[in-house]
């Protein structure tokens, strides 16, 4: 199947950047996830017959309920709490769909429908509630707890479903798991290829692994007299334990299934931030923009860079140079100009007739410091 997060990966939601409590869709999801089923097909099956199967089911309950306080109490996900919530959900989801049937004689066609409906109403429930259902929104309890329910409602109906294709159908445990492995890949070349929604293509397949990974445990596990191999339950449950054991070891030190969350969130912020954060990844920023003189006759604009602007009512356009020394007399003449110098040493004060009206000046401008 597809490693990664974006392709299976849906809108987040309101949920903003909390922590994720579910693991990435890689590759390890979904071995781990096909050997989970297998596993807790096994151990379900050995559980029953080698003990009472009302104390087997309560032991499953009570397993299932502590692994969901320790998953619900997490803060974040964790390898090895999540994958044995998983494992679990595997084991309980097993005994309730074998119930009906064993203890209720509920067939197993019935069985199946039944946990589709029930599934069917909690997606129902959880979109209508959240907008949303991938397996990436889980950040807060109330889309927690929807996810453990769709989980424990597709661990029952694909019991369910691999029991009515492998012993009501005759197909045999084999037959049974090569067929679900088909259908398993066709949903994955459908989302590869031809674009299948990825939120349906992940949930249509997370439903199928029950039946891939049950169907091969039983061949396994089953006696040849069935159509099995006759290698035990028990033995079986117990190599599984020991490769799943090994893979989650491997996530909980790589941290490769891990969603990394920045340490705040982003702020809109100010626009003035973000144009600092943009000229941070690589955008230039625009020029500075060219500023008129209210009070020069020269109609271009003045220059940022020019360290002084040419004096107001100056008769010279051309800017002061800085570098040009002041003349030791105010009165004698500019050499650029021929004009008389101010009696004010500051530049852009020039001499002008007592009786010549002065230009009307604005409120405030870039010279308001000359007040």
């Amino acid at each position: 199947m597809t490693t990664g997060q974006a392709r299976w990966d849906g809108p987040r939601g309101p949920a903003g950047y909390a922590a994720s409590k579910v693991p990435l869709i890689t590759v390890y999801f979904w071995i781990i996830k096909l050997l989970s089923t297998a596993m807790g097909e096994a151990t379900s099956d050995y559980m029953v017959r080698t003990i009472n199967p009302v104390i087997a089911v309560l032991l499953g309950f009570a397993g299932f309920v502590v692994a969901m306080v320790l998953q619900f109490r997490a803060k974040r996900y964790n390898a090895w709490i999540y994958w044995l919530a998983v494992v679990m959900v595997a084991v309980f989801g097993t005994q309730a769909a074998d119930v009906l049937h064993i203890k209720f004689h509920v067939p197993y066609a019935a069985s199946t429908i039944f946990y589709a409906i029930v599934l069917a109403v909690i997606f129902a429930l959880w979109y209508r509630t959240e907008g949303t259902l991938s397996i990436h929104s889980i950040r807060t309890p109330r889309r927690e707890a929807f996810y453990w329910a769709t989980v424990l409602a597709t661990f029952a109906m694909g019991t369910a479903t691999g029991d009515l294709t492998a012993r009501t159908l005759h197909l045999g445990y084999l037959a049974s798991g090569v067929l679900f492995s088909i259908a398993f890949l066709a949903v994955a070349l459908l989302h590869w290829k031809f674009g299948l929604s990825a939120i349906l293509a992940f949930w249509i397949a997370y439903v199928l692994t029950r039946p891939v990974g049950a169907s091969y445990a039983d061949y396994v596990a089953f006696p040849k007299s069935v159509g099995g191999l006759g290698v035990g339950h028990g033995q079986v449950a117990t190599v599984l334990t020991i490769i799943i054991i090994g893979f989650v070891a491997y996530l909980a030190v790589t941290r490769k299934d891990v969603e990394e969350i920045p340490d705040e969130p982003p702020s809109r912020g100010s626009a003035r931030h973000r144009r600092g954060a943009d000229q941070a990844a690589g955008e230039y920023p625009p020029p500075p923009p060219r500023r008129l003189d209210p009070y020069s006759a020269d109609p271009r604009p003045m220059d940022p860079g020019d360290p002084w602007p040419a004096g107001p009512r100056s008769a010279d356009p051309r800017p002061m140079d800085p570098r040009d020394s002041w003349p030791a007399d105010p009165r004698s003449a500019d050499p650029r100009s021929g004009a008389a110098w101010s009696t004010d040493p500051r530049p852009g004060r020039d001499r002008r007739d007592p009786g010549q009206d002065a230009p009307a000046r604005p409120r405030e401008g870039f010279f308001a410091w000359d007040d």
